[in-house]
């Protein structure tokens, strides 16, 4: 009998957890090399914007909706100049279009008032601005700036929990994002955030998931359970 006595089990969950994101970042170097924002956008101003309507709202939506707005304030000062209910009505298939009304003008405002005009790059004068939480100053942050931020959305927290990058004790976005960027090389994580977004969006949805079309099958630990729930059904 062979005694381990250096066995840490700390040291072998840390293991497995970075063969599971070697595994995932190869998949979808290979099957995703290209991933981007879908919202359309060819400033960081309107990125902004888009970010700020894109909540609890889909991308889809969003593009149907801020060319007109795009159009006619193309700047933070033409927006910062305008009221919220002029916004509402350009806004108003959105999800809670009066308060995201009221935030792209105050946004406007205090982009003109406090930073010359220019939407910032850190996270913390980014969450300064109304309508702009952690989730998106870190969209902004990896979009346009390229830094690793990792933004946490519905798709993101929903598919890194499936695929078993991060523990069931992430329950929250903040600790999501804290396990994420822990084990995604720092290069990685502007286009890691896109990869789960799309993936989530397009793959492993919140309904009816496409398991059995899934190029992480076999990687995947709601995979994995399944497979094993059925071998032991076979075997009864």
């Amino acid at each position: 009998m062979v005694l381990i006595t250096n066995y840490s089990p700390k040291l072998f969950y840390t293991t497995c957890e970075k063969r599971t994101y070697q595994k995932v970042i190869e998949y979808f170097q290979t099957a995703m090399p290209v991933a981007e924002t879908e919202l359309h956008y060819s400033n960081p101003f309107e990125l902004l914007i888009a970010v700020i309507l894109s909540a609890q709202c889909t991308d889809k939506r969003v593009n149907m909706i801020t060319p007109p707005l795009f159009r006619d304030f193309p700047t933070p000062e033409a927006l910062a100049a305008t009221t919220p209910e002029v916004v509402f009505e350009y806004i108003r298939s959105v999800s809670y279009p009066n308060n995201k009304a009221k935030h792209l003008v105050g946004m406007a405002q205090m982009l003109v008032r406090d930073f010359q005009s220019t939407v910032p790059d850190t996270l913390e004068e980014l969450i300064k601005l109304p309508g702009v939480g952690r989730k998106t100053a870190n969209v902004i942050q990896s979009v346009v700036f390229n830094k690793a931020a990792m933004a946490v959305d519905t798709h993101v927290f929903r598919v890194s929990h499936r695929i078993g990058l991060v523990p069931r004790t992430c329950t929250t976005p903040l600790a999501t994002e804290k396990q994420l960027v822990k084990y995604i090389p720092e290069a990685l994580i502007p286009t890691a955030h896109h990869w789960l977004i799309l993936h989530g969006r397009y793959v492993c949805t919140a309904r009816a998931p496409k398991c059995e079309s899934c190029g992480l099958n076999g990687i995947c630990k709601e995979s994995l359970k399944s497979f094993k729930n059925k071998e032991e059904a076979v075997s009864k």
